[in-house]
Order: C-alpha cells, then sequence, then structure tokens
C-alpha cells in the first residue's frame, strides 16, 4: 500500500458533511483520489472541501438527498459526465432515529430511517455498478453498524435499517464478485461523531451502557473508522468480498472481564 495508492480514482463518499464521512473524504483524498463529498448539508459539505483543499487534496461538494432516487440517478450520472469514471463508492449517510420501544414508534419516524439508512444503500448501488463496472471494476463499502448484530432497546428502526444493509451487501457482493467490483460493509462501534452525540442526549441509559461495555474504554475517533473504510476499499482487501468489518473497540465481543 502507497501513500498514493488512489491516485486517479475517482471516489463518491456520502454523509461527507461531517464524521466518518468527512474522515474518509479527507483520507482518500490524501491518497490522491478525486473524491465527490455528497450530503443534504451544503455547509458542512463546503468545509470538507475547503479542509481538503487545504492539504493539497481533490474534493468536489455534491449536495444529494440519498433517499430519493432521481438525486441520486442525477447525481452518479454527473459523477460519470465529469469524471468519466467510478471506482469507489462509500455509502455512509445515515442517522439514528428517535429511541422508543416497538409499540410506541412512530411510523413516519420509522419509515424515515429506513429510507436514509437502508433505501439509500439500495438506490446508491443501483445506480453506482453500472458506472463501477464501465470504470473497470472497482469498491463500494457500505456502513452498517455493530447494531447489525445487536437488538439495542429502543432502536428497533436503526437496527432494522443496519440488518439490512448487512443483507443488501452480501447480495450485491454475490452478484458483482465476477465483474471486478468487490462490495463489502462496515460495522462501526460508538464513535465520537455529532450524530452520536445527539443520540447521547436523547438516551443516557445507551450511551452509559455503552460506554461500559467497550473493554477499550473509549468511543472512537471517526478517523479510526474513516481508516477500515479506506482499507476496505484498497486494493490491499482484494480479496475481501461480502464480509462485514466490525470496528468497535471490543464492544460486541461478550463476556466480561475477569
Amino acid at each position: 500500500m502507497t501513500a498514493n495508492d488512489f491516485n486517479h480514482k475517482v471516489v463518491l463518499v456520502t454523509g461527507a458533511a461531517s464524521g466518518i464521512g468527512r474522515e474518509a473524504a479527507r483520507a482518500f483524498a490524501a491518497r490522491g483520489a478525486l473524491v465527490y463529498a455528497a450530503d443534504l448539508n451544503e455547509h458542512g459539505l463546503a468545509e470538507t472541501v475547503d479542509l481538503i483543499a487545504e492539504l493539497g487534496g481533490k474534493a468536489r461538494a455534491l449536495p444529494l438527498d440519498v433517499g430519493n432516487e432521481q438525486d441520486v440517478a442525477g447525481a452518479v450520472a454527473q459523477i460519470g459526465r465529469e469524471a468519466g469514471a467510478l471506482h469507489v463508492a462509500f455509502n455512509n449517510a445515515g442517522i439514528t432515529g428517535q429511541a422508543h420501544r416497538i409499540e410506541d414508534y412512530p411510523t413516519a419516524d420509522f419509515d424515515r430511517v429506513i429510507a436514509i439508512n437502508l433505501r439509500s444503500v439500495f438506490l446508491g448501488m443501483k445506480h453506482q455498478l453500472p458506472l463501477l463496472r464501465q470504470s473497470g471494476g472497482g469498491a463500494i463499502v457500505n456502513t452498517a453498524s455493530v447494531a447489525a448484530l445487536t437488538g439495542p432497546g429502543g432502536m428497533s428502526a436503526y437496527a432494522a435499517s443496519k440488518h439490512g444493509v448487512h443483507g443488501l451487501t452480501r447480495v450485491a457482493a454475490m452478484e458483482n464478485a465476477a465483474h471486478q467490483v468487490r462490495v463489502n460493509a462496515l460495522a462501526p462501534g460508538w464513535t465520537e461523531t455529532p450524530m452520536v452525540a445527539a443520540a447521547s442526549a436523547q438516551n443516557p441509559a445507551f450511551a452509559a451502557l455503552a460506554a461500559n461495555a467497550i473493554p477499550a474504554k473509549r468511543g472512537a475517533h471517526p478517523g479510526e473508522i474513516a481508516a477500515a473504510a479506506v482499507w476496505l476499499a484498497s486494493d490491499a482487501a482484494s480479496y475481501v468480498m461480502g464480509q462485514m468489518l466490525v470496528v468497535d473497540g471490543g464492544m460486541t465481543i461478550g463476556g466480561f472481564e475477569i
């Protein structure tokens, strides 16, 4: 692996206005990629693009509603027109949704979480895959969560969406392995992002439990999760297909310390 192993590569990162997405966009750009940074938050996008430019990297802001198929199709078509190729897609945009027991969960919020966290991954891959194949192959990384392995109380929509991301990833990997497109998922644990901070404020019991359950005794820095996403997208992971890489400081090990 070299410092410029993504030189001449075109990379799409969704949820790039903050957190893991911003750190991933910076990391891809630092290794030579032209990064299309996508998000609904145009102010945050501008900050991400400016940060990359300050480091000498190349990035373009791409305002995008990941749950809207017309927006997604248009964004991928724009990349094709402007850059002529797509080599990596990091489908990372997501929200936690509200915290309620299932019987109290607002249906509209459930639908919104599924649209942004799960439907968006389906729409992304649906429109990214043809361009990836035309570009000679590449990699897709989808952000799932440790909630794709567990059942956090109060977070039925989030857990359902992330379990779904895992399943979609495996199907896409099976369908595209022979077409030189690798598809994998990333399952972050507790990560110090603005989204997690907001969720912690809403559900302090879950936040306290999560903090106590992490053997590493700390949450992840977004850059640590981004590094795993970049690795999955790199040639160093050339024989990794259909897997969900858990990066959680040991949160899902289970058991107890002696």
